[in-house]
């Protein structure tokens, strides 16, 4: 009766759990959060600064003592202290922005595909310690594709490719599990980062990683477009050390990623190549959808369309498809148990 009692007066929280940002769904109030995965800390102190935007807008700006810490490297915690520290913050907003709980909230967090046991296992103590009643896993492609309405549980073959901060999945699902998956480190900060060393190789100058991510989406396409593209960078000159601005095009940004982008899409042929025939013919007939930020680079799902000869779509609203599927199995959590890698049954309310 109690433990009836304390999930009718808890918050389910969906969380998002990004390298370049943790989005969070509560039950029955939809997104209530999305912010960077950062967090600033106090070299001397120890303590937190800022979480979140607040600490996103520290980034480079801050004294020698103060250090802006991204918790999450290629979707995995690799700092433990502070992924627990920022979890803990957003667990807390939560509870201000709905209500305060009177019992720790159950919470669902969508992962990368393909994590071990143990970075499993981290995510899992650092939400535990963060306050959370109990924790269950899920992966990032199947929940974007349960938030995107795909019928995961249907006879059919189904093929998402989820492109993150950190990193990419390609999964094909048919009757609620995964065929075939490929998790991969070529995502929206690895772009950055090549469009930071060609600026940097081509030009002299020196960017940091917000003016990169936003050239990115200011200007960044796959395909020459019609109207060439272009836009001022600010940075420092490597040989001056002086301040410096440039005009970067679209065709700078082309070139920036090209390697990367190839090895994007020869991994998306070889899931097709070591999925089964009969699933392969169903994604020929229905396509593939492109859900994460980085599906919005331009002209990406017409390049992959003309390179593996299949439709493909981009979802709407590809930024929370991941956590509105957090969403959706929280609230029919009975219908959706088996498809979770990690459900840890509740722990006695404290």
């Amino acid at each position: 009766m109690f433990w009836q009692f304390s999930k009718m007066f808890s918050n389910d929280v969906g969380i998002d759990l990004g390298t370049s940002n943790t989005l969070v769904y509560v039950k029955g109030h939809g997104i209530i959060i999305s912010e960077p995965s950062i967090v600033s800390l106090n070299q001397k102190t120890g303590r937190v600064v800022a979480v979140g935007n607040d600490a996103s807008q520290m980034i480079g700006r801050t004294p020698a003592h103060i250090q802006a810490i991204k918790p999450l490297v290629g979707g995995v915690i690799s700092n433990y202290e502070v992924a627990e520290e920022m979890l803990a913050y957003f667990l807390k907003k939560t509870a201000t922005l709905v209500g305060s709980n009177l019992f720790r909230p159950r919470v669902v967090i969508a992962v990368p595909s393909g994590i071990t046991n143990v970075e499993r296992r981290a995510v899992r103590d650092a939400a535990t310690a963060a306050g959370a009643r109990a924790v269950h896993i899920v992966e990032q492609p199947v929940a974007a594709a349960i938030g995107i309405n795909m019928p995961i549980f249907d006879p059919v073959g189904n093929m998402i490719v989820d492109i993150g901060g950190g990193t990419t999945d390609i999964a094909v699902i048919s009757l609620g599990g995964l065929v075939k998956v490929k998790n991969l480190l070529v995502a929206g900060e690895r772009f950055n980062q090549d469009i930071i060393n060609y600026v940097r190789d081509e030009f002299k100058i020196l960017l940091g990683e917000r003016t990169a991510e936003e050239v990115k989406i200011n200007i960044g396409a796959v395909l020459k477009q019609k109207d060439n593209n272009e836009t001022l960078v600010r940075g420092r000159d490597l040989v001056t050390g002086l301040p410096r601005e440039v005009a970067i095009t679209d065709s700078d940004v082309r070139e920036a990623i090209f390697t990367s982008l190839n090895i994007f899409v020869d991994a998306v042929k070889e899931v097709l190549e070591a999925t089964p025939p009969e699933v392969v013919s169903d994604i020929m007939r229905r396509g593939l959808v492109l859900t994460g930020g980085g599906a919005l680079i331009r002209g990406l799902g017409e390049l992959l369309s003309k390179e593996l000869e299949i439709p493909v779509h981009l979802a709407d609203d590809p930024l929370t498809a991941v956590v509105r599927g957090t969403g959706v199995i929280l609230d029919d959590f009975e219908a959706y148990r088996d498809i979770l890698i990690d459900n840890e049954e509740e722990l006695t309310p404290r």
